[in-house]
């Protein structure tokens, strides 16, 4: 019990917040690593409206199922880490009302901003906006609860003797859902997934009922024990998420609830998870060279400060969302045809740009750079361009704090060339 001041009543404090787990916690994490090991894209994610379709209601009670499946659904995807991208797609309300400042030039970020104008260069305090900002899903997420069955089974009994004795009930109920995950550019449903969930319950007792002389005695003693019914609802929505992933990456995660079940039981904790080793079938000579190329960690040589400015020809920009390694989903399209001109042999020089607003110190800028310029090596390596063929032939030396902007709204970080073989 607590009280922060003398004449308030003390405060009951009860068990510390803790996260929301699930028996299936580790399946997420095991499904994550099979997808990076496996050097699957990354597919960005989105969830639409996952309702309540039971239709049970209580004037007392309310709803008997949460009206937040989709929230649910929003943090079962984000278990997965980094392995997908995850939109906001339920509720964009803020994002929509922020747009709508940009576009009448009120919205502010405490900066000013250089705009190029037909009269020349103009400083204005408003964020200005650049078409194609928001990022495009791959897939969503939609469905609801579709199935709140009560008392599908119940037992129990009752032993008295002279109005003594013990009483047990058990009681079962369940619930189900129906998900599907879509292809957002075509619309096509890419699979479904039908569950249940039981969900069970106890309830035990003594009873005394007699009279002991004079006196009458009426004494009830017991206890009620019943799984929470939200928390099935979530155990089923998560592996639901964990169907639907595994369709799209064309992996099968029962193995991973397999195990995350067996950890489950033996007490061991969700994020000892590990991947399963991925089976792949047999790899010829060159695949494996690539392959081992792309794993091999090549050390990055310091460009020095001698101009971002590209030779023309073969030339391309790799863009970088603020202060991520990981290359943007904008630039996936951009790293194929990197790919297509380094099989011909063709001289290729590619910008790293991020946006303009990311202002680092000269050793946190150099570090980042390295992991973009790694992650950028990685991904061509992987579709076949060999590490030695990538340098880094530019970057700002560490005294130099002046931001090298591109266009309005980017700045050049670093230049990278693709050689010959």
């Amino acid at each position: 019990m607590h009280k922060r001041f003398p004449d308030e009543a003390p405060v009951v404090h009860g068990p510390a917040v803790h996260g929301n787990r699930t028996p299936i916690d580790g399946a997420f994490a095991c499904l994550a690593n099979d997808i990076i090991a496996r050097r699957k894209p990354r597919l960005s994610i989105a969830v639409g409206d996952v309702k309540d379709y039971t239709g049970k209601y209580s004037q007392n009670d309310g709803s008997a199922i949460t009206q937040g499946g989709a929230l649910m659904v929003y943090s079962a995807l984000g278990k997965m880490g980094r392995a997908i991208q995850l939109h906001e797609r339920f509720d964009t309300r803020i994002a929509e009302l922020e747009l709508a400042y940009i576009d009448r030039r009120q919205l502010g970020d405490g900066g000013e901003h250089v705009l190029q104008t037909p009269q020349g260069q103009q400083s204005v305090p408003w964020v200005p906006y650049f078409g194609g900002t928001i990022l495009r899903s791959d897939y969503y997420i939609v469905g609801g609860i579709t199935e709140l069955n009560y008392n599908i089974q119940s037992g129990g009994g009752e032993f008295l003797i002279n109005q003594i004795g013990p009483k047990a009930r058990t009681f079962t109920m369940s619930i189900g859902v129906d998900l599907r995950i879509v292809d957002t550019r075509t619309l096509v449903v890419v699979d479904t997934v039908s569950l249940q969930k039981q969900i069970t319950g106890f309830e035990v007792g003594l009873d005394v009922f007699r009279f002991f002389g004079s006196d009458l005695f009426d004494i009830n003693l017991g206890a009620k024990n019943m799984e929470p019914l939200q928390l099935g609802v979530r155990y089923a929505l998560e592996q639901g998420v964990l169907d639907l992933l595994g369709s799209v990456y064309q992996l099968d995660p029962q193995a991973c609830l397999a195990q995350a079940l067996a950890d489950g039981k033996a007490g061991k904790a969700p994020a000892k998870a590990v991947a399963p080793a991925p089976v792949q079938p047999q790899a010829t000579a060159a695949q494996t060279q690539t392959a081992a190329v792309a794993a091999a960690p090549v050390p990055i040589s310091r460009a020095t400060n001698a101009g971002p400015a590209l030779s023309g020809g073969n030339s391309y920009q790799v863009l970088y969302e603020f202060g991520d390694p990981g290359i943007s989903q904008q630039s996936s399209s951009t790293i194929e045809r990197i790919v297509a001109d380094a099989a011909k042999n063709k001289i290729v020089e590619v910008q790293i740009i991020a946006r303009d607003n990311e202002n680092w110190s000269s050793m946190k800028r150099q570090e980042l750079t390295g992991q973009r310029v790694r992650n950028l090596r990685d991904a061509l390596a992987v579709r076949g361009v060999h590490p030695s063929r990538v340098r880094l032939t530019w970057e700002p030396a560490p005294s130099d704090t002046s931001i090298r902007r591109d266009g309005a709204g980017y700045q050049i970080f670093a230049v990278v060339s693709v050689t010959p073989q």
